[in-house]
């Protein structure tokens, strides 16, 4: 692997591992979002308001790949509460992308673990342990789409709020 090439494998591992997302490519070569199915879950939650929870990550997950496979920074913006640093971060690198002129064309995370902490009406605090099982760049000069190496499992503490009826993520934390 080239040194560019690492450095952006390295920089998207960094920046998709904040918080998981699964982004898909159809067989005719388009990007799709989709949540990736856990191949198991750890700690599987225990009542319906605790798998809510989780929908309610995944779905976000879900717009989350959409707008990093567009290379959208609006969409991906709206994603976090304002003045989240998670944000800015997962913004950041998404300008980094596009100014090599790449972007993520395949990606699944994983998720291994799933516990909630705190559930209100407007608050969802989990910790979750996910891997970033597939991912490969795509863009201007790469003829065929370049594997990105696999990501060990990592846990996080993940903040969202509903924001005007919208779940919106505040913070991410190791």
């Amino acid at each position: 692997m080239t040194r560019p090439t690492a450095l952006l494998a390295v920089l998207v591992l960094v920046t998709l591992g904040a918080v998981g997302c699964g982004i898909g490519c159809g067989s005719d070569g388009s990007v799709q979002a989709r949540a990736a199915a856990p191949a198991r879950v750890a700690a599987a939650p225990a009542g319906h308001r605790e798998a809510e929870a989780v929908e309610v990550l995944r779905d976000w997950d879900v717009r989350r790949a959409d707008a990093w496979s567009r290379g959208d920074e609006v969409a991906l913006r709206a994603l976090y509460v304002d003045r989240s640093t998670a944000g800015r971060r997962d913004v950041a690198m998404l300008r980094a992308w596009a100014r090599r002129g790449l972007r993520v064309g395949v990606m699944r995370m994983q998720l291994l673990a799933a516990h909630v902490r705190v559930q209100t009406g407007d608050r969802i605090v989990l910790v979750v342990t996910d891997r970033l099982v597939g991912a490969v760049a795509v863009g201007r000069g790469v003829r065929v789409p370049l594997p990105l190496p696999r990501d060990a499992a990592s846990t996080r503490t993940v903040t969202l709020r509903r924001v005007v009826g919208e779940w919106r993520v505040s913070a991410v934390r190791p």
